[in-house]
Parts: structure tokens; C-alpha cells; sequence
């Protein structure tokens, strides 16, 4: 394949040729050789296939079938109960609801649940991901009739096992993917089992998944050729907090020659993390997920430990808004850092935490450059990065997130093509500027 009249970001012309799945020849005036398929950019913009640094796959395909109960759609107790009241159950026989915030109707538990669906099976997830919230009927399915609130912290596997009646279909998910210029993603899961690698090993091998995927769970020792094995993840929650256990953790990871990726939403979170990496020592690849709060204070250090941070400078925009009712405003400044860390020296990644925040980067990516919510308000404008670097932080090294993928020769044929020149892409920010998307160079369906 020959991509000819394009032009690379900040407005460089290249042409660029792919032989198999890598990158054979990158320059200005390439020929087309006989039978050679030639794509014309006529003025548009290449570059690397985007990476989403940190996506739950399954989770995603599910939040698409589920019903939203959370802001912006729903945000009254009215709405809320009329949106399951109105709710169908799924084929396993369960009402799935995601993006739950208590801002709608405050604290839930089986009994307010049991009062709005009361004979059918319903789960609702907290927009965090870390709670799910099941009326009467769902808890004797779960084999948990007994259970005082119907409050499940961090159940997933067990939620799942219970409710899970078919094979997970990657297909649409993949498609959507491919439409943004996604060539790659991180599957931030952590704990997958073998079975869960099983699957996406057979997802990807079979074409359903058509990006690149690497994931944060331990290898479980079968053969999965499809998949590459990154950091291995752990979440860190403030109430379960131990720092010589987790110092003892990340030393025994370390010692099998694998990174870490620890989960920190908190301040709590972040100096424990800090902390523990000092003592157990850094691994190439280590890296912080979310770093959804960052005082001032606490960037030296992890200027000094070198370890990566993947945020989502997405919910600026999708929950700004809500920071600003919520977060003291002396404190704004500490949310989703970006400019202070990448000024400081801190390798910084971009990614969309789908389903938890929007699956599309293109938002997360105008998020980190305006640094507005919902209603149009500023938020930490400080914090506020190029357009070209907001670019950026969707086209790191999937092992290496900080740094950036270039179109250079014998690199892997994963490509963006977008229909405007760059100054256009820039400030648009806007998926549907992709015109083409090359993975392992072949050309995905549209």
C-alpha cells in the first residue's frame, strides 16, 4: 500500500509506503510500483495509529447494551426511576444500569431498588466502577439473599460469573474503534483470568478485534500468541490501603521482570504508591493510572521515581462541572494535571477509561486543550496543553506510553488517516475528520 499527498502534524509532506504489517519506505515522492494499491491523502493528515492507553474491553461492550442512570441524562430522582421503570431485561434475564452518581438519588441499596423493580433482577453500577448496587431479586441469583445492603465494592468477578450467559461480541466495540483511528488499546482490567484471556486472545486472533491489544494482567501461562503482556495492574482503595503489602507486592513483580501500573484516584492513594515504589525500587514500565488528584508538592517526586502517568483528561469535561460543585476550589488545580507534569518532566499519556468516560479520544483530546466542562466553564485552565500535544498523548508506545510513536521506517503499519490538513485536524480535534485507518497495514472497513 502507498499513501501519497499527505502531510505529517505539524505540516511536513510525506509519502509512506507499507510492505506486510510494517512501515518499507517513508518520503516526499514515492512511485507507486505495479499492482500497488495507492491511497490519495490529497492534503491530509498522517499519523500513527491513536493507543488508548487504558480501556476495559468487556466492560465497554456491556455499558452499550446497559441503560444510563447518571448524569447528563439522567440526574433527577424522577428520571432515574422512570428510566427503569421503562427498562427491558437483557437475554440473561438481568436490567443492567451503568453511570449511577448519587447526585441522582442518593445512597443506594437493595430496598430503595427493590421499590422502583422489585421481581426482576437489576444491577447498577456506580460511575466509578468500583460499586454495583443490586435489588433483592439480583442478590438470590447471586446467591447472596442474605446480604444487608446490596452494596457489591469491587465484585465485578463475582457479578460477572453470575451473569454472564454468552460469549462477549468485540465486533462493534472494534468497529467504533477503527472509525476513531484507534489502532491499538491497553485492556486496564486487572485479574483476568485465564478464561477472560482465553477469549481475547480468541478475539483478536479471529479478526473481532481488529487492534492491537495488550493487557494488565499477570500471564496466566497458556499460549496466547495475539496478546502482549504489560505492567500488571493493581487498584489501590483508600479504606484497604497496607504499604508494606503493597511494597512487597511490587517487589515480587518486579522480580519476575515485570512492571507495575497502581491505580490512584486519591492523594491518600498516590503517596502510598509513591512511597512504595521508592522502597521496593522502579521497573522499567512502571506507571501511575488515572493520577485523578496530584498536589503540587507530590510532582518531584514522581519526576524522581521516572514513572509514567496515564490519565483522562476527558472527565474535565464530562464531570467538571460536578468537581466544581464538589472540589474546593483551592484544590481545582490539583485535578487531571497535564501541562505542570509534562513542564516538570513527567512522562504523561492519554487515554478514555471507556466505559467509565467517553470512548472517543478525539473529546478527551479537546478536553486536555480547552479544559472545559460540560456547561462551558473553566476548570485548572492551567493545566490547559497544545492541541499538537493533545495529540500526543494518544500516540505513545504501547510498553512505553510517555513516548511517542513516529512514521518511521520498520515501524508497525498502524496508521490515521484524516481528511484535513493538519492545521484543520488541530483545531477541530474531531473523529470525524478520520479518513482511514491502517492496522498491520491493512485498510479497516469504514
Amino acid at each position: 500500500m502507498l499513501i501519497i499527498n499527505a502531510r505529517r502534524l505539524p505540516g511536513q509532506p510525506v509519502a509512506l509506503r507499507t510492505v506486510g504489517e510494517r512501515i518499507a519506505d517513508v518520503g516526499t515522492d514515492l512511485v507507486a510500483v505495479q499492482g500497488e494499491t495507492v491511497i490519495d491523502a490529497r492534503g491530509g493528515t498522517l499519523i500513527p495509529g491513536l493507543w488508548d492507553h487504558h480501556i476495559h474491553l468487556r466492560a465497554t461492550v456491556a455499558a452499550a447494551a446497559s441503560i444510563r442512570v447518571g448524569p447528563p441524562q439522567v440526574h433527577t430522582p424522577e428520571k432515574f426511576r422512570a428510566a427503569l421503570a421503562a427498562a427491558t431485561p437483557q437475554p440473561d434475564g438481568w436490567i443492567r444500569a451503568v453511570g449511577y452518581h448519587n447526585s441522582v438519588a442518593g445512597e443506594l441499596d437493595r430496598y430503595a431498588l427493590d421499590a422502583v423493580v422489585a421481581h426482576v433482577p437489576l444491577r447498577i453500577q456506580h460511575r466509578s466502577g468500583a460499586m454495583w448496587f443490586v435489588n433483592s431479586a439480583g442478590l438470590a441469583v447471586l446467591g447472596q439473599s442474605d446480604h444487608p445492603t446490596g452494596q457489591l465494592f469491587r465484585q465485578d468477578a463475582q457479578v460477572a460469573a453470575a451473569t454472564t450467559g454468552h460469549a462477549t461480541d468485540f465486533g462493534p466495540l472494534s468497529a467504533r474503534l477503527s472509525r476513531y483511528g484507534v489502532t491499538g488499546v491497553t485492556e486496564a482490567t486487572p485479574n483476568l483470568t485465564a478464561a477472560d484471556l482465553d477469549s481475547l486472545d480468541d478475539a483478536v486472533g479471529g479478526g473481532q478485534i481488529r487492534q492491537r491489544v495488550l493487557v494488565m494482567s499477570a500471564d496466566s501461562g497458556r499460549d496466547h500468541p495475539h496478546l502482549v503482556f504489560g505492567p500488571v495492574k493493581r487498584i489501590l482503595d483508600d479504606d484497604t490501603l497496607d504499604l508494606d503489602a503493597l511494597t512487597e507486592w511490587i517487589a515480587a513483580v518486579h522480580h519476575r521482570g515485570t512492571a507495575v501500573a497502581l491505580h490512584c484516584v486519591t492523594v491518600v492513594q498516590l503517596v502510598v504508591a509513591t512511597t512504595a515504589l521508592r522502597t521496593a525500587g522502579v521497573h522499567t514500565g512502571d506507571r501511575i493510572e488515572h493520577a485523578a488528584v496530584v498536589p503540587q508538592s507530590m510532582i518531584p517526586d514522581l519526576v524522581e521515581l521516572g514513572i509514567t502517568v496515564v490519565t483522562q483528561p476527558n472527565f474535565v469535561a464530562e464531570r467538571g462541572d460536578e468537581y466544581l460543585q464538589d472540589v474546593p476550589a483551592a484544590e481545582h488545580e490539583e485535578l487531571w494535571r497535564l501541562r505542570s507534569l509534562q513542564c516538570a518532566g513527567v512522562p504523561v499519556a492519554g487515554s478514555t477509561d471507556a466505559p467509565f468516560g467517553d470512548l472517543d479520544p478525539w473529546a478527551a483530546m479537546r478536553a486536555a486543550r480547552d479544559r472545559r466542562t460540560a456547561s462551558g466553564s473553566e476548570i485548572s485552565i492551567a493545566e490547559q496543553i497544545s492541541d499538537a500535544a493533545a495529540v500526543t498523548l494518544f500516540l505513545g508506545e504501547p510498553g512505553a506510553p510517555g513516548r511517542s510513536r513516529e512514521l518511521t521506517i520498520g515501524s508497525a503499519a498502524d496508521l490515521c488517516l484524516l481528511s484535513e490538513p493538519p492545521e484543520v485536524v488541530l483545531r477541530e480535534l474531531d473523529g470525524e475528520l478520520v479518513a482511514a485507518t491502517v492496522i498491520g497495514g491493512r485498510l479497516m472497513d469504514r
